[in-house]
């Protein structure tokens, strides 16, 4: 398929309401309001196709990018077009689609290690879920790899941007899920940290509170370690 192509059949896809749904998630007026179960069919129907992802993603609009994401050929995915479509991060949703991808490269943990330093809103949380990414599927890393950076989500998390707050809530209890000695230290940072607070617009999203989350996912953890 051609983007012109792809781009008159989102159109088709996007839906008024959905529009509104993702207005008061802060994803702006460039979309046409595609549902995700639409996007993923798309995707089937698309398969890999690497040089369209690219176009997708250079149209501008919101939901070919999430479908730029799904499509596009890690295999060939450079570190400088990972750097290039970083700088486009303007919303969440589309910082979630983009850090899933990002996961399945063999560039993760650099952009990561780069990534939380920033101080774009969107780059940085884009980093911290790649940490927490990190914290739960990458067995080889040491657990000091992941307490100096306990240490930076103590220290700077309140004095962060809006949506990178939330991501660096997100690392704390991924980092605190990944084993019991870590549990400990994240659990403790969390009591320190105390109430986090990020303004989610008009949508009834909430931030999960790290202590409970972190007990109640290491509980779950368990039984199900126990069930098998």
């Amino acid at each position: 398929m051609k983007q012109r192509e792809v781009l008159k059949e989102l159109k088709a896809l996007g839906t008024a309401q959905n529009r509104k749904v993702y207005a008061r998630h802060g994803i702006g007026t460039e979309m046409y309001g595609v549902s995700y179960a639409n996007l993923t069919k798309l995707k089937k129907k698309i398969k890999c196709d690497h040089d369209l992802a690219l176009s997708l993603w250079a149209s501008g609009n919101f939901d070919a990018r999430v479908l730029a994401t799904m499509i596009t050929d890690q295999s060939r995915l450079k570190s400088t077009e990972l750097e290039t479509w970083s700088k486009d991060l303007t919303n969440y949703g589309l910082m979630d689609a983009f850090a899933a991808l990002v996961k399945q490269t063999p560039h993760v943990q650099k952009k990561m290690e780069k990534w939380t330093k920033s101080k774009k809103e969107f780059i940085g949380a884009c980093g911290w879920q790649l940490l927490s990414h990190l914290a739960q599927q990458d067995e080889n890393l040491p657990d000091t790899f992941f307490e100096k950076y306990l240490e930076i989500i103590e220290r700077d998390i309140h004095s962060s941007k809006n949506r990178t707050r939330y991501s660096m809530n997100s690392a704390l209890i991924g980092i605190g899920i990944r084993n019991s000695r870590l549990e400990k230290k994240a659990t403790a940072a969390a009591k320190r940290i105390g109430k986090v607070e990020v303004d989610h617009g008009a949508t009834r999203c909430k931030t999960p509170d790290a202590v409970p989350y972190i007990k109640k996912a290491i509980e779950h953890k368990r039984g199900k370690a126990a069930r098998a």
